[in-house]
């Protein structure tokens, strides 16, 4: 083994957010057991694609000795993870290959049909959801269902409280989920400012309850049009803890 450039993370600092692995185009890193991994020396270039993504600052590029970096695995390792994905697992590739299903960006086709499952049962409504993943933490900024987008800026707790929701809010949308009481709010305009600059996004509607710290979404997303300089129309919708839209005074 040759003494090479390659990833280090601090497991100590490390809190498994997952922003680092949707920026690893190799697919070196998982989340395992809550705590990013690098999963085969030989997966990784030792670039450091995944160092500006980190909040915690774990990750860092070191010289050791490790195993030199192969292309050709790693395209065999993308390939299977891409064949996971897709429910067809590459039968030569090694088990522990295949990256983080949380953060895998996809996206999703929708018919928009109603699916019967049998005669004697009622229609049942398909999944509105066009795009994977929808936490706004594991989003990348530059995904490609932002482009020319309406989007949805929904509190977590919405999809729970408003029965309705993929059809009333999600169809047609991309979306970006998250928490402003729970997560840090100055993430969150930094995320969003750079949605809005590296997308054309044509819409905005954001959706959150009733309740006090819901809100700041709203100034979430009005600090990042701010920073963006984007001028965008928005919509803001509010749920009551009841599951009811509340209409504006």
């Amino acid at each position: 083994m040759a003494v090479r450039k390659i990833v280090k993370i601090d497991e100590e600092r490390c809190n498994g957010c997952g922003l680092c692995i949707p920026q690893c185009a190799e697919g070196a890193l998982q989340i395992i057991n809550g705590k990013a991994r690098l999963i085969d020396e030989k997966f990784c270039d030792g670039l450091g694609a995944c160092l500006g993504e980190c909040p915690q600052d774990a990750i860092t590029i070191e010289e050791k000795e490790a195993e030199a970096f192969d292309e050709e695995t790693v395209h065999e390792h993308l390939l299977h993870t891409r064949k996971v994905k897709e429910g067809r697992p590459h039968p030569e590739a090694q088990s522990h290959f295949g990256g983080c299903p949380s953060a895998m960006v996809l996206q999703l086709k929708k018919e928009g049909k109603p699916i019967f499952e049998d005669s004697r049962q009622s229609a049942k409504s398909p999944s509105m959801l066009g795009q994977w993943p929808v936490q706004l933490k594991l989003v990348p900024t530059n995904a490609p269902y932002f482009q020319g987008a309406d989007l949805l800026i929904v509190a977590d707790c919405i999809p729970f409280a408003y029965a309705d929701f993929h059809r009333d809010f999600l169809k047609g949308k991309a979306v970006v989920v998250g928490c402003p009481k729970l997560d840090d709010p100055r993430f969150y305009v930094e995320k969003l400012s750079q949605i809005l600059s590296e997308s054309s996004i044509r819409s905005m509607t954001i959706a959150h309850m009733e309740v006090p710290c819901c809100f700041g979404l709203s100034n979430i997303v009005q600090e990042a049009l701010r920073r963006s300089g984007k001028s965008v129309p928005v919509e803001e919708v509010t749920i009551t803890i009841g599951g009811e839209k509340k209409e504006a005074a």
